[in-house]
């Protein structure tokens, strides 16, 4: 039987009010959340079920696949179910491997769970004899990698499991900072619950949650320079270089924001709607403000030549001299982003 990571939890709910288990259950996903949360789910309803023992065969070039017969055919003298968990990270078990894993679906454990695990697999691997042998003989799940399209609605679907929610503006931020990666959502989501109550989020609170991780950072020292704000810029740099951050980091933070700047103000003078060229270049909600005011402030040529000096300080932070620069990559920094703040 083979079926998507969403319809797990009720094949599972079945299983354990029928008080049965699949003998053979594959779970193939390359993420790596959602994969772990799956088998988490499958070894719980197990162990609700009476298996109780379990075992753990992390499979490699060098594993002795007899060892797989030998766990689920032994009996247990401390359990009666015992579960075995079968690790494959290449998905390519091998000549010996595939021939253990069909020998298993033809003759399943009666008093053993194997699960299985596998990283995705191509379309040719899938219709091999083994793989195609464990779907028939168990359970098979895939799950799918969760796109940046449908990461606001996945974030905002774990929110609800804690009871809370955000608007759209605020779900869009966190998949921004995240940057498709689960685990680091996953961390974002729950530092929210104990941050906060129940209930509805603010934008605000969403921020000050995924970007207080020290007393300075990177994206206000962003902000202050495109919203005018000298004085936070120089309060900022001068906060973050007493915290040790990395020269390159900032180099980065100010180099992409500069970079984003310049084709938004290069769209807008072309013609085209400042809302359409903020959506292309990815600036949403509360920031689109500061850069529909920087865009009337600050002239093309004064971001080219921020950009070139930027050059000029990667340069200083690598020990390597750098014409017309300051000697200090965190004054030449502080002057360049204060030139674009005024």
């Amino acid at each position: 039987m083979q079926t998507k990571g969403d319809g797990l939890p009720a094949l599972l709910a079945r299983a354990e009010r029928d008080r049965t288990m699949p003998p053979l259950i594959t779970v193939s996903s390359d993420e790596a959340l959602l994969a772990l949360e799956a088998q988490d789910a499958i070894r719980s309803t197990a162990r609700s079920l009476g298996y109780s023992e379990r075992e753990v065969l992390n499979t490699d070039a060098r594993f002795d696949w007899s060892r797989l017969a030998q766990a689920t055919q032994g009996m247990s003298l401390f359990a009666e179910r015992r579960i075995v968990d079968v690790r494959v990270p290449t998905g390519k078990p091998g000549v010996a491997g595939a021939a253990a894993l069909e020998a298993l679906s033809q003759s399943p454990p009666e008093d053993s769970l194997v699960l299985l695990s596998l990283p995705r697999l191509d379309r040719k691997t899938r219709e091999t004899r083994w793989a195609s042998a464990l779907a028939h003989a168990g359970l098979w799940v895939d799950i799918d990698a969760v796109d940046r399209a449908r990461l606001p609605q996945w974030i905002g679907q774990r929110l609800a499991r804690q009871q809370q929610r955000a608007s759209a503006d605020a779900l869009e931020f966190i998949a921004e900072r995240v940057e498709g990666n689960l685990l680091a959502a996953h961390q974002e989501i729950a530092k929210l619950a104990l941050l906060y109550p129940a209930g509805e989020l603010t934008v605000d609170q969403v921020r000050d949650a995924v970007l207080n991780v020290a007393r300075y950072d990177i994206f206000q020292l962003q902000a202050a320079m495109i919203g005018g704000d000298a004085a936070r810029v120089a309060k900022t740099m001068s906060g973050l270089r007493a915290e040790g951050e990395a020269i390159p980091l900032v180099v980065w933070a100010i180099s992409e924001e500069l970079r984003t700047l310049a084709r938004v103000k290069s769209q807008v003078d072309a013609g085209r709607p400042f809302s359409m060229a903020a959506r292309e270049n990815r600036v949403w909600s509360p920031r689109d403000r500061l850069f529909e005011r920087a865009i009337g402030r600050v002239e093309a040529d004064r971001i080219e030549h921020a950009l070139a000096r930027i050059a000029g300080v990667d340069r200083l932070a690598k020990g390597l001299r750098a014409r017309q620069a300051d000697s200090d990559p965190w004054l030449e920094l502080t002057d360049l982003a204060l030139d674009i703040a005024n």
